[in-house]
């Protein structure tokens, strides 16, 4: 019998058709994200916030400083990455060297807006891009990830109508309305490598690790408001006037995570304690600044009658304030030769310094953001009935949203969802597909607030995974 090292044409086809798929999302990206809601909390700062790790731990309210999963991608700790390889059960037959992933996420989204004087009530949907992720194992203990998710959104309309009063009578005088009107959003495309530092085998299959790992990406984004104000008088007629600011903005982002785990005395489980985050980034900026006078054509839209401010690329800066996560879990690993199941439960604290944000020297209606998160998985003993082999997933998460209007906007979450695992095909053994699946209960505001808001989330990931680089026995 002899041993030799090959690469496989079925795995340079894998490849190909990744980067294929990815090419073609790009285009699919930017339709989606112009997709329309009304959400007035977007007004400020960066927009709404998009969920920043994958749908597994989304699932459980979003830890992720401390997850590991062989199937998928944790791509908010880099650390995470050099663990792109087979399942510890796996590994300790000598399966495999490395695991790559294709992992693709989409959100159903359905908000509600209710204002509580005059009691009103709004209601939008949307079908929204996740995230599109890559991973490669380099080598055992080493492997690079690159991808491609949007931070943040804006999308708000906003009707306002008041009298105006004479300020020494104190009698109406005239009727102005006015439109804030917000497009926008920003990105990151990220490339990132995780590898291990330090390493000690245990006799509990598991090894003892410490691991670092980077992402390293391009930053881009736009905002676009306006505000067109029409007054209203039954003898004098007035111009309706427009205040529209344009902002574009972009750098390099660059971020980083450590994940230490250590094995328990109990098989296949062990305890993972990691953190990551980012340091203050600084983006740069050009701005148009239109300040005019239009009217409104039937056949046209709006028309400029007369500018009276036109300032086109205007340079400046944008500072992203600095986060930080931090977490734990403990997770026992499911023994599919011993027929046995396993779970997790960890917890993490989030912390984002929004106070520091700033645009072209201002600072925004935002407070510092922080969240606790907490979440578990069970994994039931695996067995012929399917849904002894699907994975179940609950959490929560609480704190205040970064949007700061009069008093602060407190924020809660529920969550839970299912790994839905695929047949395994019979001529590729060693591939893995799960469908993961996460439904998002989130509440944002209260009666002290202006506005409350309501947001139901379904998240649908296609996570595809196959062995590379395996030694293979010919007879």
């Amino acid at each position: 019998m002899q041993l030799v090292k090959s690469i496989i044409l079925k795995k340079i086809k894998t490849l190909h058709c990744l980067l294929l798929v990815f090419a073609l999302l790009f285009p699919a990206v930017f339709l989606v994200l112009a997709a329309q809601d009304n959400s007035p909390n977007s007004r400020y700062g960066i927009g709404d916030l998009a969920p920043s790790t994958n749908i597994n731990t989304r699932a459980m309210g979003g830890i992720s400083a401390g997850y590991i999963d062989y199937r998928t991608i944790n791509f908010a700790n880099p650390a995470s990455y050099s663990f792109f390889e087979a399942n510890p059960e796996a590994r300790s037959r000598k399966l495999a060297n490395g695991r790559a992933v294709l992992d693709i996420g989409i959100n159903l989204e359905s908000r509600t807006l209710r204002e509580t004087n005059p009691a009103r009530k709004f209601t939008a949907g949307n079908l929204l891009f996740s995230y599109v992720q890559v991973s490669v194992p380099v080598k055992k203990n080493w492997g690079i990830s690159f991808g491609l998710r949007p931070v943040s959104r804006v999308s708000y309309k906003i009707f306002s109508a008041e009298r105006l009063k004479d300020p020494l009578t104190g009698l109406p005088i005239d009727s102005v309305t006015t439109l804030y009107d917000g497009d926008g959003g920003s990105s990151l495309a990220t490339a990132g490598t995780g590898f291990k530092i330090f390493k000690k085998t245990s006799s509990n299959k598991l090894e003892e690790s410490l691991s670092v790992g980077f992402n390293a990406g391009y930053y881009f984004g736009k905002r676009n408001s306006s505000s067109r104000r029409e007054f209203r008088n039954d003898t004098v007629q007035y111009f309706s006037g427009n205040f529209e600011t344009k902002t574009n903005y972009n750098n390099i982002y660059l971020a980083g995570g450590l994940l230490y785990v250590k094995p328990l005395k109990k098989e296949n489980m062990f305890f993972s304690a990691g953190v990551y985050g980012s340091l203050k980034q600084t983006l740069n900026a050009t701005q148009d600044r239109i300040r005019e006078t239009f009217v409104y054509d039937l056949t046209l839209g709006d028309l400029r009658l007369d500018s009276v401010s036109d300032i086109k690329d205007i340079k400046g800066k944008v500072v992203m304030p600095a986060s930080i996560t931090a977490g734990f879990l403990v997770q026992q690993y499911p023994d599919y030769a011993k027929r046995k199941g396993g779970w997790l439960v960890g917890i993490d604290f989030a912390y984002q310094n929004w106070e520091k944000y700033r645009v072209y020297g201002q600072a925004d209606s935002l407070r510092n953001k922080w969240e606790v998160r907490i979440g578990a998985q069970v994994n039931p003993v695996p067995g012929q009935n399917y849904f002894k082999n699907v994975e179940y997933r609950w959490g929560f998460f609480f704190g205040p949203d970064y949007v700061n209007i009069r008093q602060k906007l407190p924020q809660f979450g529920v969550s839970m969802g299912l790994g839905l695992p695929l047949k395994y095909v019979r001529n590729a053994p060693n591939q893995t597909t799960v469908i993961n699946l996460a439904f998002e209960y989130i509440k944002r505001g209260n009666n002290d607030n202006l506005l409350k808001e309501n947001l139901f989330r379904l998240s649908a990931g296609f996570s595809l995974s196959d062995i590379w680089f395996i030694k293979r026995k010919y007879d």
